[in-house]
């Protein structure tokens, strides 16, 4: 990972991955500005370079940092979520289902966010059930029970659904996971996939 052994060199391989999960996962009962120091310190950050960071991440995503990060509405919370995973520069930056439950407004936002990242050469892994989000990436995974069942660009996953990559990306990802299941019970028939 990050070009790290995760055997020998797990510390390493941390530090240069950030991580944003589902759920708020964050010290609901610190400020922003303290959960911004205490994971900048999980992450090795220290002295100036902390607070060097901590003030470009409060600028970056708009945090007020004495609010009590419990109390932030959801679309905050995911801002802050967002700028603890950032808050060291990471290499690659996994999203687990970063926009559910947020307004329009701030998805968009995120998606934006999420580009720029990609664009200055951060590699950005999403998991999403939103397929119109998954044509946002350069590269899709579709998975069932822990199979790939696709992999590729959005157009060549669409192509592999069926057509000529016309379909709407909800069609194509059922249509692959269909298949992919019939598949899983004519080579199994009388047991399990």
């Amino acid at each position: 990972v990050a070009g790290m052994n995760l055997r020998t060199a797990r510390a390493q391989a941390r530090a240069r991955i950030g991580y944003v999960s589902q759920k708020f996962a964050l010290y609901g009962n610190l400020t922003v500005r303290e959960n911004l120091e205490f994971f900048g310190g999980a992450y090795g950050l220290r002295g100036q370079a902390l607070r060097t960071r901590v003030a470009a991440t409060l600028a970056q995503f708009g945090l007020e940092p004495t609010a009590i990060s419990g109390l932030l509405p959801g679309g905050y919370k995911q801002r802050l979520a967002m700028a603890t995973g950032l808050l060291h520069e990471p290499d690659i930056l996994f999203l687990d289902e970063p926009t559910s439950g947020i307004d329009p407004l701030a998805r968009r936002a995120f998606w934006r966010t999420i580009t720029a990242l990609a664009q200055a050469g951060v590699t950005v892994i999403v998991t999403t059930h939103f397929m119109e989000e998954a044509e946002y990436c350069d590269r899709i995974a579709i998975q069932d029970a822990g199979k790939v069942l696709a992999l590729g660009t959005p157009q060549a996953v669409r192509e592999q659904a069926g057509g000529d990559g016309g379909t709407d990306m909800n069609s194509a990802f059922i249509s692959i996971v269909e298949q992919g299941r019939a598949d899983g019970r004519d080579r199994n028939p009388g047991g399990r996939a």
